[in-house]
């Protein structure tokens, strides 16, 4: 049978600010990111099931995505937890702002590792998750590839 490659692309807002860096992103700023997750498997081919012919329903798909990634980060702002800002962090935690705090530097590098693994954790196991592209701004942009990372 043959292996088909599924996208859906998803969008959210998030401010982040990279703690320890020598540049502007040192700040609390904000991107329109864009998210394109990419599964691969085989076409359903049992004809009573309702999802025939679909490797994945997109809607399943975006069940996952938004659980996993963007009802998490849409409108929040992402922080290292280690960031010196902590206080700030808490503050605005306490003001009702939704702050994320990682344990790692939110770059978009770092950010695609981290969805990978918790897109991949939720995955059917006929399904891959074969690659994610997170674009920070109209130009700029991380991928992650499964086979680069097999």
């Amino acid at each position: 049978m043959a292996k088909i490659r599924i996208t859906k692309q998803f969008t959210f807002e998030t401010a982040h600010a990279l703690y320890g860096y020598d540049g502007k992103c040192q700040n609390i700023h904000g991107h329109s990111y864009k998210l394109d997750v990419c599964v691969i498997g085989e076409p359903i081919t049992d004809t009573s099931n309702v999802k025939c012919g679909m490797v994945i329903d997109f809607g399943d798909l975006k069940k996952i995505v938004k659980k996993e990634v963007v009802d998490v980060l849409d409108h929040a702002i992402m922080l290292n937890k280690n960031t010196p800002h902590i206080e700030l962090a808490h503050d605005l935690k306490k003001a009702n702002h939704n702050v994320v705090l990682v344990d790692y530097q939110p770059t978009s590098e770092n950010m695609v590792i981290d969805f990978a693994e918790k897109i991949k954790s939720q995955l059917d196991r006929s399904l891959k998750l074969h690659s994610l592209k997170l674009r920070e701004t109209g130009t700029a942009f991380a991928e992650w590839f499964a086979a680069d990372n097999a």
